[in-house]
């Protein structure tokens, strides 16, 4: 046990990260959708608060996905993120807004694949200028201007995030995905060792962002060669579930 535990001492100990069920754990996922109202209304005016009643944004998508939060020590909702399965025709929500892809771009089949969408961290917890990204991570950049989906982020935050991602789609047999992001945070992610792919030109998506795609087998074997330990904790979440 202690095995286990020792990783998330070091990677993410202010925070722990868990799925969401919406019809299981319903006052949680009601603090997930006033989380993504406070965002996407209110902070970065991309939907407008008439449209999302009760102060809760939710959308189309919310059930095909799979929802996770990060919570801190009292059990409060810090950060989130969800992975949108492929709908009834195999496409993903970015494909609607991302329509044209970079040549020679031919992507993975959709029934091993996710798209993370909503990534964001709680304002109070978005990283202040000066604070230490986790073991692993460069500090040779500034922090970058705000993005869509996750705004200066909290680092043990997103890597407790990306490690329910990861144990879940190890699980569901999901190897790739996509997300549409500002370069800003793809270079995040690359320092952090979780590098992706861009697949397509920058378009106006909630914010100028581009598609990339991320193959996990490939993330996996980057980490192994420039952060074991890091590899080791994220796959302890498997063997926790």
């Amino acid at each position: 046990m202690n095995a286990v535990l020792q990783p998330q001492q070091e990677f993410s100990a202010q925070f722990s990260g868990r799925e969401v069920l919406p019809h299981h754990d319903g006052p949680l996922f009601r603090s997930v959708e006033e989380l993504r109202y406070q965002v996407y209304c209110e902070e970065c005016g991309f939907l407008k608060p008439e449209d999302c009643p009760g102060g809760r944004e939710t959308d189309e998508h919310d059930g095909n996905s799979a929802h996770f939060a990060s919570l801190n020590h009292s059990q409060e909702v810090a950060g989130y993120v969800r992975l949108v399965l492929p709908d009834a025709i195999q496409t993903f929500p970015f494909q609607t807004h991302c329509v044209t892809l970079l040549d020679d771009v031919i992507l993975p089949p959709a029934s091993l694949s996710a798209e993370i969408s909503r990534l964001m961290v709680r304002k109070d917890y978005r990283r202040r200028h000066g604070e230490q990204p986790p073991s692993g991570a460069s500090t040779d950049q500034p922090d970058p201007a705000p993005a869509p989906e996750m705004r200066n982020p909290s680092p043990q935050i997103l890597l407790s995030l990306y490690r329910e991602m990861y144990a879940y789609s190890l699980q569901n047999e999901i190897r790739y995905w996509y997300a549409a992001m500002e370069r800003s945070l793809a270079r995040i992610l690359t320092r952090m060792n979780f590098g992706f792919q861009q697949i397509g030109p920058a378009t106006d998506y909630y914010g100028p962002v581009a598609p990339y795609v991320a193959d996990l087998r490939v993330l996996e074997r980057q980490l192994d060669q420039r952060n074991p330990a890091l590899l080791a904790w994220m796959r302890s979440a498997v063997d926790l579930t």
